[in-house]
């Protein structure tokens, strides 16, 4: 049986530690860019993606108070849509969404340890290497050690926040605060909402926010998941908001919008670099990697469990192999932390591929976009599933009730939006619906052998794997 190890502030550190810290540092110039470099077009984008990410976590916490079972989002779909839903639910997270996640966070771990390193040259394969060796040393470390993985998530939450608030504070400090907010910066904004060329921001951003799911992932290891995991949904999202303004205004106020567009990924140790002198600069960069680090560390923490919650319901093939616990490992699912661990090094692989190819149309396409998009249309029917419960009277209140799933929907249709002005969308709708046409099938092929069990019964069949 799996024990409960993680409590509160670790189910709290693990979003925060997921979301902060990875996407903010390389995707901020990206998210200028979209804007035409006009801040104040960035602060709105930030902001309005925002209301996916809180409302959509306020709304998925009504669900996650009302089941225990391991899964997640499969639960959910489970218990509140339908067993054909978890499906889809479980195959497109446990084998396209999270490990391509995984395996560009990885990627980008390597851009900033080579900068630690000393190395002034951008290598697609050498940053591949590096996440090659991270995802291998922290799907090992979760798969050894539940206890020490969720420390490490501790642990890098507190370290990857210096670096962000040392230059958000001292970025305004030092900068020229509200250079992006002038009667001209204004007028340019105006000018640049006139295309829709800055939905495109949306793609970079939901990447920067996302993660908080994750979380759900382990909540049958959270102790008293029903009360805390709900609290940790609603406390983090909104902290993650507030930090990644702040740091945006930091960044831009010291060295430029122009600037941090043209520096790119390195525009993170120039501003490092400006504040505290090429020391200090080091030692900010120490917490980007740690940063970093730990949202790939989160990541493989709630990966190396999803197969097996799948196996557990028999929603993929061989969930006999898949459903088994390590005695010597303390019911740590051995076999599904292994094939989680082989399609992440596969998509990095493949990630190394498109980021080396000559070929316009995909030179410049960001793997984990392709799922994340389409994840938040999937979301809405977990939005509507709260809606229908508040209407059949179990959710008493009505802001969370209809309010918040209803904001939780504009948001994501917004972040959706985002894929859709881009070439290479076609390329992510083909991709996405041949695992969604998958999953799918397989529920046709297999659905009198899907086990649907309660709360209770699951925890027996834990008991009785281990």
């Amino acid at each position: 049986m799996q024990k409960r190890n993680y409590g509160l502030f670790t189910a709290i550190t693990m979003i925060t530690g997921i979301v902060i810290g990875s996407g903010i540092f390389f995707k901020a110039d990206n998210i200028l860019e979209y804007a035409n470099g006009n801040i104040f077009l960035g602060v709105i984008i930030f902001t309005v993606a925002a209301i996916a990410v809180v409302f959509g976590a306020l709304t998925v916490s009504q669900l996650a108070i009302r089941t225990d079972k391991p899964g997640g989002l499969v639960s959910y779909a489970e218990d509140f849509v339908g067993v054909g839903t978890a499906t889809v639910f479980g195959w497109f997270e446990s084998f396209l969404y999270l490990p391509t996640l995984c395996a560009v966070v990885a990627w980008a771990s390597g851009i900033y340890v080579s900068q630690l390193l000393g190395y002034t040259d951008f290598s697609v394969q050498r940053n591949t290497l590096i996440g090659f060796i991270a995802v291998t040393f922290f799907y090992l470390m979760n798969a050894l050690s539940a206890k020490l993985g969720g420390l490490f998530q501790n642990a890098s939450m507190i370290i990857k926040l210096i670096p962000l608030v040392l230059i958000a504070i001292l970025g305004l400090v030092f900068g020229k605060t509200g250079a992006g907010f002038s009667a001209a910066s204004g007028e340019a904004f105006k000018s640049s909402i006139k295309t829709l060329g800055w939905l495109g921001a949306f793609g970079p951003i939901a990447f920067s926010y996302d993660g908080w799911i994750v979380s759900t992932s382990i909540c049958h290891e959270i102790k008293n998941s029903k009360k805390n995991l709900p609290i940790a949904l609603s406390v983090a999202p909104i902290g993650v908001l507030v930090v990644y303004l702040a740091y945006f205004l930091g960044i831009t106020s010291y060295l430029g919008a122009d600037k941090v567009l043209a520096l790119g990924d390195n525009s993170v140790f120039e501003a490092a670099t400006g504040l505290f002198g090429s020391f200090g600069a080091k030692f900010v960069l120490v917490a980007v990697v740690i940063s970093i680090l730990g949202t790939v560390n989160g990541v493989c923490l709630g990966l190396v469990r999803l197969p097996y919650s799948l196996a557990l319901r028999n929603m993929m093939p061989a969930s006999n192999v898949f459903k088994k616990e390590s005695k010597a490992l303390k019911g740590m699912p051995v076999n599904s932390a292994l094939l989680s661990y082989l399609l992440t090094v596969i998509y990095l692989l493949i990630n190394n591929a498109v980021l080396t190819s000559k070929n316009e149309f995909v030179a410049n396409l960001d793997i984990s976009e392709i799922s994340i998009c389409v994840l938040y249309l999937l979301y809405i029917v977990l939005y509507v599933a709260v809606i229908r419960l508040c209407k059949q009277g179990k959710i008493k209140n009505k802001f969370l009730g209809y309010v918040a799933p209803v904001l939780a929907i504009i948001g994501s249709l917004i972040i959706f939006s985002g894929s859709v002005v881009k070439m290479s969308f076609i390329v992510y709708v083909i991709i996405c619906f041949i695992f969604l046409l998958a999953a799918y099938l397989f529920y046709r092929y297999a659905k009198n052998k899907i086990v649907v069990k309660t709360d209770e019964e699951f925890e027996l069949q834990e008991k009785n794997n281990a």
